[in-house]
């Protein structure tokens, strides 16, 4: 038996139970988890932004020590390291025959079997994400286990599974930031803050930050923002005021909302790139009419998981950590049990603190 926080049905309360786990069959690992991030789409999941099997284990960007391995599994052994990859690809769909791993079409054929049962009556529990991260242990199909470089903190190396990977990759892989650019990161939460230590990384000659909280601007600047903008209906045109009124050369939206989407393209210059991270819902319409896109000359894309590949970009991650480029530690505000999930739940919604990570 594990305890385990599950998503009962969307909207429901979040129940933290003891769950019963499957043996580690062929092709699969067990992990005991080390600490699991609370991010956004755990939140999409629980309110049905995002439609997954339900009742499911919830929780995908964790980290944890292998104590079993099924046959064939060859790429760790008990007693690894691990972070975890809540979108493995399968190397034979379109998507990744062309290298685009990021947008494999069976990433999340994992999620859609129930792996567990509940405890106190034997109810079916599906994966979330794939891995089920808020859970004491977990047992994963092996090519979602990813062994974790030398000189990670084990605790803090669960951001690397989504956050880091996502806002990284936003910035070098979606983005494209090159030295010299000018960037403005709209939402400073856990994805926020690692973009904008991302762009700090690529060189970029001025990061704005742009939240709703004015309490998150040391946060903010301690990433690595130069300048802080308070979110209001004069957010494009701060943004072009400081930079010589011809805007940034990209945004990076982490909010998913259509207002913050349209400030973000406004708020590039002319021929500027707006990428968009957050996950909004389908009730979020953004509007553009043909006139603007062709005088703007403005570029704006869609990004999933970073448009990263995990396994090549997990190492380059951890040399930046071990250089002290990237502080995983300083996207987290709140350090958690699982059953205060809920209350990280209600946070994320206010806007309040960046990355809360449970710690088993």
């Amino acid at each position: 038996m594990v305890l385990a926080a599950v998503a009962p049905a969307i909207g429901a309360p979040l129940e933290v139970t003891e769950i019963e786990l499957p043996e580690t069959g062929p092709g699969r690992v067990r992990i005991r988890l080390a600490a699991a991030g609370v991010c956004h789409s755990d939140l999409s999941i629980a309110n049905g932004t995002m439609r997954v099997p339900l009742p499911a284990v919830l929780g995908h960007e964790g980290a944890g020590t292998v104590t079993e391995v099924g046959e064939g599994v060859t790429h760790v052994a008990v007693g690894d390291q691990v972070v975890l990859n809540w979108s493995p690809s399968c190397g034979s769909c379109p998507s990744c025959a062309l290298g685009e791993v990021w947008l494999c079409a069976r990433s999340l054929d994992g999620a859609s079997a129930p792996y567990a049962r509940r405890a106190t009556d034997g109810l079916e529990l599906y994966p979330g994400l794939n891995v089920a991260a808020f859970a004491e242990e977990a047992v994963v199909a092996a090519n979602t286990v990813l062994p974790l470089p030398e000189g990670i903190p084990l605790t803090d190396a669960a951001l690397l599974g989504c956050a880091v990977l996502t806002g990284y990759g936003a910035v070098h892989h979606a983005a494209r930031v090159r030295e010299g650019e000018t960037v403005a990161v709209y939402g400073v939460g856990g994805v926020g803050l690692a973009t904008v230590q991302a762009a700090r990384i690529a060189g970029a000659s001025k990061v704005i930050a742009v939240d709703v909280s004015p309490a998150k601007e040391e946060l903010a600047r301690a990433a690595g923002a130069t300048d802080y903008v308070v979110a209001s209906e004069q957010t494009a045109r701060e943004i072009r005021a400081l930079t010589g009124k011809q805007g940034v050369d990209v945004a990076v939206e982490c909010v998913g909302r259509a207002v913050t989407i349209r400030t973000a393209w406004e708020s590039t210059r002319r021929g500027g790139r707006t990428t968009v991270v957050g996950i909004g819902g389908k009730d979020q319409q953004v509007s553009f009419n043909a006139l603007e896109i062709f005088h703007w000359g403005r570029t704006l894309a869609g990004c999933v998981y970073g448009n990263s590949d995990p396994a090549r970009d997990l190492p380059v991650l951890a040399e930046h950590v071990r250089a002290g480029r990237l502080d995983l530690g300083m996207l987290v505000t709140d350090r958690i049990g699982l059953a205060d999930i809920p209350s990280a739940f209600d946070n994320m919604t206010a806007g309040k603190g960046g990355r809360a990570l449970v710690v088993f």
